[in-house]
């Protein structure tokens, strides 16, 4: 097993993907994504930081907790606080105080998500605000121009992200459209020399859809890989369709794209889809669940979730997860953070996300030291035997 070095189809300044392992049984992949706020080891999951933060943690927390990379959404900044007032702070970074790597969706999963509450046409989505109603046209080169604003080390194209379920008809209408903004992204981004306004850096990633229609998703793949992308997003699942055509449609995408370039497999989920995800080829994961879960009374565990809320544990003064090295497991109990829940402290809520993101990093860094050993086959049947539902 040895590092290959994949030039960039587009040359970014302060980027390359290592590629380390491959694991000789599967498509599981481990390598290092290098940007310009250091060095993020694959496969990885990145916590959610919507509006600047991750939910109840702090910037230490997470540096505490070891994390590489986190995800932002430009939608959502552009509303709050607005891009021009992180622009004065010196971008994204520096107004966070957050010195390690930054995503930023592109705001094409609002397009599903507040479908309510927009209008799509070929120049863009016009968007009326969920917070006071006022609307705004985001459009491939103004998503690319707040992007560059904010600076993120990876930024993602602007597409639109197709319902589930959908037609035919409709997604390969959704799926050409996102080839065209597509386009459009890469003219506005080589506008800015694939630099920031803050001047390092910033990879821009496209996103394949297609919904569950396999020659869809290999059209729309073969197209996109063909404009060169320093990375590619499989974009369009996890929105409600079985796990079935979920990975069907990772199969798909994956398979027609380079070897080399990072995969992203946006906003998923569980901890078997992790494992799973990685086991086809994927290098990279976002999603709310692990502190959205947190804030409910919901923990990880390696026996499986467990509702930290409930009654049973009012006596119990085992860590949550006796196995865990987090700070939350070192130091206090299951009675005394069902406690916090119960009384609606603001403690209860931190100290569970601090564990869930901590098992969700833990579990990446178990996955990557597997592959490289060769024995990543193994390693998933041992987790999956353990791990179960509550």
């Amino acid at each position: 097993m040895f590092a290959r070095f994949w030039r960039w189809h587009i040359d970014v300044p302060g980027f390359r993907f290592e590629l380390v392992a491959t694991d000789p049984d599967t498509g599981a992949r481990a390598g290092v994504l290098h940007t310009p706020h250091g060095k993020v080891e694959t496969p990885v999951f990145m916590p959610v930081g919507t509006q600047g933060t991750v939910k109840t943690l702090s910037q230490q927390d997470l540096r505490d907790l070891d994390a590489r990379i986190i995800l932002g959404n430009t939608y959502h900044l552009y509303l709050r606080p607005g891009e021009d007032l992180i622009a004065e702070a010196g971008g994204l970074h520096t107004f966070m105080g957050w010195e390690r790597a930054i995503l930023t969706d592109s705001g094409g999963f609002q397009v599903n998500s507040l479908a309510d509450l927009n209008k799509i046409s070929e120049e863009g989505v016009l968007f009326k605000s969920h917070i006071d109603g006022s609307k705004h046209l985001f459009t491939p080169e103004t998503v690319i121009r707040i992007e560059h604003v904010l600076g993120p080390d990876v930024m993602m194209a602007f597409d639109e992200c197709t319902p589930y379920p959908s037609s035919r008809e409709y997604a390969q209408e959704a799926g050409e459209r996102t080839l065209r903004w597509a386009k459009q992204c890469l003219d506005a981004y080589d506008g800015y020399a694939r630099k920031s306004l803050a001047g390092h850096g910033q990879a821009l990633f496209g996103i394949v859809q297609g919904s569950t229609f396999q020659d869809l998703r290999i059209r729309f793949t073969e197209e996109t890989v063909k404009m060169g992308f320093p990375g590619y997003a499989v974009g369009g699942t996890c929105v409600g369709e079985t796990k079935a055509d979920t990975w069907e449609a990772v199969e798909t995408v994956v398979e027609h794209l380079p070897e080399e370039a990072p995969h992203y497999m946006m906003g998923s989920g569980t901890p078997e889809d992790l494992v799973d995800g990685v086991m086809r080829g994927i290098d990279m994961f976002d999603c709310v669940m692990p502190t959205r879960n947190a804030r409910n009374g919901m923990v990880f565990t390696r026996d499986g979730k467990m509702t930290i809320r409930a009654a049973r544990f009012a006596r119990d003064f085992e860590p949550m997860d006796a196995t865990c090295s987090c700070y939350a497991c070192q130091n206090y109990t299951r009675a005394y953070i069902r406690h916090l829940h119960h009384v609606k402290e603001l403690l209860g809520l931190r100290l569970s996300t601090i564990h869930n993101v901590h098992f969700y990093l833990n579990l990446m860094r178990e996955m990557r030291k597997a592959i490289v050993e060769g024995r990543f086959l193994a390693w998933r049947k041992a987790f999956l035997q353990a791990y179960r539902e509550e």
